[in-house]
């Protein structure tokens, strides 16, 4: 699923990922029933100005990216598992500005379009882009965001630059399965949505949701998966609002799978009447000017889909990752000692966004904070997962921690 340019130490990464499945099983093993295909789903995608000033770091180094940003090496560390996936789904949460700027982070999102192009690298086959700052630009800013989407050959859902592309299903091919993937927003930070474009964003409603899923089921969709922007920011637990809209969701309507976003922090999984609710799946990429350890904390969802009969199966896994964050600049100094000696330089030079669990398995250079801190990100993810009875329904994470 990788495009190209992929470097030698991660093709053999990759190499290893792929030739081992959870707790070390093969994942060779026919399926039990009809076709089968595997979904990676992850949290929101949110480029803040550190962020921006990393990539620039970077491509000082590589010599790659675009215009002057290489966002290739921020996100390398998941590329293992996003391109195992048949189906891989991001959110892609800002508007995209020009490629040499200006950028602005919160509270009205203007990023720079090269980050698309690192989202189409690491394997991702398609985007919501429903959220909360789907019209920080107006209309100008969805026809950006989208056309950077199309260029870097990413799918997208949820906003629109035309009725006949808001009122046409993304419907995508999936191992000869036709999955549908929709997308909605609880509201957008107090804009409306203009009169006359009333198509060019998805705001949440259940009659709305239903009606995305009756028109994929219309235009041959077997399975239809929701990315949904809700819930509280900066809460492990869903809202009482998300709990009850999910389980309107999945008793009324025929939905597959809901992938959840917004919190900016990890939330439960949970499986209800036979479907799996993931109520968010914390930051994939973000960072927030005042990191709070959780912020930095985030999960793939791993869902493998089985055809027995008419009904799909699924079972549900998680993989845990954390975006490693270096001192701020005017917090990275040392002090000399009466020998004129100085401290240890900082444990975390650049931001890098990692697979805690496949980092500590490869242990390359990590230092004991770094062992540390992955095994706390690991452990907690895993107890947030699973708060609301999931271990019960199969739930457990893609790999396990190394011993």
């Amino acid at each position: 699923m990788y495009r190209s340019g992929l470097p030698l130490v991660l093709a053999l990464l990759l190499g290893a990922v792929t030739g081992c499945g959870t707790s070390g099983e093969t994942d060779d093993k026919p399926p039990a029933g009809g076709r089968s295909f595997t979904v990676a789903a992850a949290g929101d995608i949110l480029i803040h100005t550190q962020l921006v000033d990393q990539a620039a770091k970077d491509a000082k180094v590589t010599g790659q990216g675009e215009e002057g940003l290489d966002f290739g090496p921020l996100m390398a560390g998941i590329q293992p598992v996003i391109s195992k996936a048949d189906l891989a789904i991001c959110h892609m949460e800002p508007v995209v500005g020009l490629p040499q700027g200006p950028f602005q982070s919160y509270p009205d999102f203007l990023v720079p379009p090269q980050i698309t192009s690192a989202i189409g690298e690491v394997g991702y086959d398609t985007c919501s882009t429903a959220s909360n700052h789907t019209l920080d630009h107006g209309p100008a800013g969805v026809k950006r965001t989208l056309d950077a989407l199309d260029r870097a050959g990413v799918k997208h859902t949820g906003s629109a630059r035309s009725r006949a592309e808001a009122e046409k299903p993304l419907i995508l091919d999936v191992k000869g399965v036709k999955v549908a993937q929709i997308s909605f927003a609880f509201g957008f930070n107090g804009r409306e949505i203009p009169e006359d474009m009333p198509w060019i964003t998805n705001e949440t409603s259940f009659k709305a949701i239903a009606a995305a899923e009756r028109a994929a089921r219309d235009a041959g969709a077997e399975v239809v998966i929701l990315s949904i922007h809700w819930g509280r920011e900066h809460q492990p637990n869903p809202s009482t609002s998300q709990l009850k809209l999910g389980r309107r969701i999945v008793e009324k309507t025929g939905i597959d799978l809901v992938i959840g976003h917004h919190a900016h922090v990890v939330q439960p999984m949970e499986k209800v009447n036979g479907t799996w609710i993931a109520y968010g799946l914390g930051n994939q990429l973000a960072r927030h000017d005042v990191p709070t350890g959780l912020t930095e904390e985030g999960a793939i969802g791993w869902f493998e889909f089985t055809e027995r009969g008419d009904d799909w199966d699924v079972e549900a896994r998680y993989v845990p990752t954390l975006v490693d964050i270096p001192p701020d600049p005017e917090e990275d100094t040392v002090a000399a000692d009466p020998a004129g000696a100085k401290d240890e330089e900082p444990q975390v030079r650049d931001h890098r966004l990692v697979d805690v669990a496949a980092a500590l398995r490869e242990d390359e250079g990590l230092t004991d904070e770094q062992r540390s801190r992955y095994r706390l990100a690991f452990e907690r993810t895993q107890g947030t997962m699973l708060n609301r009875g999931a271990v019960e329904d199969g739930l457990r994470p893609l790999n396990d921690l190394p011993d």
